[in-house]
């Protein structure tokens, strides 16, 4: 988990996290992460075919 977050520490994330809800609001951002996660799944799908070519 550390090599995917980088030198962030809780601190940091949480301000980052907070930050967020301020910008966006508590609405947009499950909206937000669904669109990451469905990016993220096409994005695995695509490293998956390249790979059993």
């Amino acid at each position: 988990m550390n090599l995917l977050l980088g030198s962030f520490g809780t601190t940091e994330i949480v301000v980052i996290v907070f930050l967020a809800l301020l910008l966006f609001g508590g609405k947009k951002i499950p909206e937000f992460m669904k669109g990451l996660g469905l990016g993220l799944k096409e994005f695995r799908e695509a490293i998956q075919g390249v790979q059993r070519i």
